[in-house]
């Protein structure tokens, strides 16, 4: 379904840690104002999704609303996949399991893994500069306090949704915010388990990266690192936005992403 110009694209837009299909509520109508389709939905363990995040073991289980509505795009149809900040790792793995429905990903200032490496490469590069008390009063815990090697679940506190993440965006989007999050997970013990993404999967869909130049949470030093990490095809950068652009300025983001769009191979 990817068109542009008098022609329609399917925008799939996906979420990261501790949203919901609720973030995108200012960009969708603007998608859709301009003649496009839109699909919004909460992962696993996320918006109104009833499971807990203790439920979900795995990055692709997490993932399964996605990986089941990329299984009803029919054949010959492609989708613009855009990922927001962990959503990076489940449009990955999306573009792997469906490349011929995939017309580009794109990663919204988003982690972005490689062909090279374990898909938990990028995060684990990311932790080891972020020293524990960047997370402020974020709060890790164990998925099962008796085991050792417990998956560990993710909360973001007030502190780091105002300073980190919402640091540009309006009193009522981060209220909004606070009301709504819940807990998710990184899923580092999974995902230092699991084989790299392949070039015929992944590595075989067109990849475009938007930088979000005032991010404090993933700061645009490490945004530019996974580019160079593992080149894509187009790079765009959105000015004076937080970690939330969906939120702070869903005009230039709509903007950016018809863009995008229109540069797809036809």
């Amino acid at each position: 379904m990817v068109r542009t110009g008098d022609q329609q694209t399917h925008f799939v837009l996906v979420h990261g840690a501790c949203h919901g299909a609720w973030c995108w509520f200012k960009l969708k109508p603007l998608l859709e104002a301009a003649g496009h389709r839109v699909s919004t939905f909460d992962l696993a363990a996320s918006g109104t999704n009833t499971q807990a995040i203790q439920d979900v073991a795995t990055l692709s289980d997490y993932t399964k609303p996605l990986l089941e509505l990329m299984a009803t795009i029919p054949p010959g149809e492609k989708v613009v996949l855009v990922g927001h900040s962990l959503g990076g790792m489940n449009i990955a793995l999306a573009m792997e399991k469906f490349p011929e429905k995939v017309s580009v990903g794109v990663f919204l200032t988003a982690f972005m893994p490689d062909n090279d490496h374990k898909p938990s490469y990028v995060l684990d590069q990311y932790n080891e500069i972020t020293p524990a008390e960047a997370w402020l009063d974020t709060e890790f815990l164990p998925y099962n306090s008796d085991q050792n090697d417990s998956e560990m679940s993710m909360f973001f506190g007030p502190k780091f949704l105002s300073s980190k993440l919402y640091q540009l965006s309006s009193a009522e989007d981060f209220e909004l915010g606070k009301t709504l999050i819940r807990p998710s997970s990184l899923f580092m013990k999974d995902l230092r388990n699991v084989e790299p993404f392949t070039k015929g999967g992944f590595g075989s869909v067109r990849r475009a990266y938007v930088i979000c130049d005032e991010d404090n949470g993933i700061k645009k030093e490490f945004q530019q690192w996974m580019i160079d990490n593992s080149p894509v095809n187009e790079v765009k950068e959105l000015k004076h936005v937080d970690h939330m652009p969906m939120l702070c300025d869903p005009k230039q983001l709509s903007v950016c992403l018809f863009d995008i769009a229109t540069k797809c191979p036809k």
